[in-house]
């Protein structure tokens, strides 16, 4: 029986904003909000427009209410991942190397620092950093699968 296959390559556009604060700090913060903030608020505006393709009407009110949300997801994610990037950047300068202990304490520094903000009791600020530090380290790993 005869058989077909395809071969190629799939790639995806690279979208890369530039700032350039003159410090290498600020320059990884200011990337790191702008490209999660950017979809966290893709990620609310598609919620808002299935929600309004799904109840089938559309006013002004709905129109207001997807554009605050999308502005309220971007700056709290964004400014999430700017303090992680941040972070991690900080911790990579003060360490002198790149590996994933820097990404485990960034990431524990913001999940302490987010839920701290949040107000939080101590065990839970605890528990978050510990989660931020799981999380980041993970991602991290996943990151140097070939």
């Amino acid at each position: 029986m005869p058989k077909s296959s395809f071969a190629g390559a799939l790639t995806t556009p690279r979208v890369d904003v530039g700032i350039d604060t003159g410090n290498d700090f600020l320059n990884h913060t200011v990337d790191g909000f702008l490209k999660i903030g950017a979809v966290a608020a893709t990620r609310a505006v598609a919620e808002d427009t299935y929600n309004i393709v799904k109840g089938g009407n559309f006013s002004r009110h709905h129109l207001e209410h997807a554009l605050k949300k999308m502005c309220k997801e971007g700056a709290y994610w964004g400014t999430v991942a700017g303090v992680y990037v941040g972070m991690e950047y900080g911790v990579e300068k003060v360490r002198g190397t790149k590996d994933w202990k820097n990404a485990m304490i960034g990431g524990a520094f913001t999940g302490a620092l987010v839920s701290a903000v949040g107000k939080n009791k101590r065990d839970k600020v605890v528990m978050d950093a510990l989660t931020g530090g799981a999380i980041a380290a993970a991602a991290e790993f996943l990151s140097y699968r070939s």
